[in-house]
């Protein structure tokens, strides 16, 4: 028995790539082929846009595939999630989906768009979130580059942003949040009622999730002495725990924790004052809570 699972092409398929490997799993993708190969023989991977994964695995052709809440909602797929995956193409937290004018625009909320025309790829959600402001407006399909529609061609937009730098790049504004999103790992319903399949699918949740839990983290081992104990433990961050184990001279202490990877550049010199000797840091592929 195999589990057909759908990598998102496009913008998420290199961290979605990324984060597998991570977990353990080595996925080869090639720009000639659909079907990128991966070292688990239970597995077979499909290559297919997040707009489109959650119609898929909805309709069976896929047992589960990774996409956008946002792509699940837009198209009103009746599938499982499986996992919340906080990732996405340029950081691990989430995305908005934000209504965006040009900054010398008089509108100043959705209210004000009344008869006014949206461009947007997300024409079902936004067609939705106008109803339920009371606001009736002409939204089109946008095929792409949608910043520039305004104000020629549109007199807003629906646009996905992360950081909003390529917004402001382009004189827009931002309105109001449409919606936030995060990449979910979705599953068809009878996949999920499948014992076999439930339990991979649960599986690889708990190896993702693993793999994201350690995002920015790095371990840290160092000897110390007795007496220096508690000077050491007062240069790592508070709510820290340790562990601590003895060596084999009874006046030495071996000590490994997990720290942010942003904090360790300040920490070592601080442990090495305090008595610290044999400090090593070293990279994690997957915290298991």
């Amino acid at each position: 028995m195999k589990l057909k699972l759908g990598i998102p092409k496009g913008s998420l398929e290199n961290a979605t790539v990324d984060l597998f490997r991570k977990a353990g799993f080595n996925i080869t993708t090639s720009s000639r082929s659909y079907f990128p190969s991966i070292d688990d023989d239970e597995i077979e991977c499909m290559l297919i846009r997040a707009q489109e994964m959650a119609r898929y695995v909805d309709d069976g052709v896929l047992d589960a595939g990774l996409t956008g809440r946002d792509w699940v909602i837009e198209n009103e797929s009746d599938v499982v999630t499986v996992a919340d995956l906080i990732y996405a193409k340029q950081s691990f937290g989430k995305v908005r989906w934000v209504l965006a004018v040009p900054e010398a625009s008089p509108v100043r909320s959705v209210h004000d768009l009344q008869g006014k025309i949206i461009a947007t790829e997300l024409v079902g959600a936004t067609k939705r979130y106008l109803a339920a402001n009371g606001v009736t407006a002409k939204v089109e399909f946008s095929w792409g580059a949608t910043e520039v529609k305004p104000p020629e061609l549109a007199d807003a937009i629906v646009e996905v942003t992360e950081t909003g730098s390529s917004l402001r790049a382009n004189k827009l504004r931002i309105v109001e949040t449409v919606m936030e999103s995060n990449t979910q790992l979705v599953a068809n319903k009878a996949a999920w009622a499948d014992p076999w399949k439930r339990q991979k699918l649960a599986d690889i949740r708990m190896l993702l999730e693993g793999a994201i839990n350690a995002l920015g983290k790095v371990g840290l081992m160092l000897n110390v002495r007795r007496d220096s104990l508690e000077a050491v433990l007062g240069v790592l961050p508070a709510l820290k725990n340790p562990t601590i184990s003895p060596l084999s001279d009874g006046e030495w202490l071996a000590v490994n924790t997990i720290l942010d990877e942003t904090t360790v550049r300040v920490i070592i010199p601080r442990l090495k004052e305090a008595g610290a000797q044999g400090i090593v840091e070293y990279p994690l592929n997957k915290i298991v809570m």
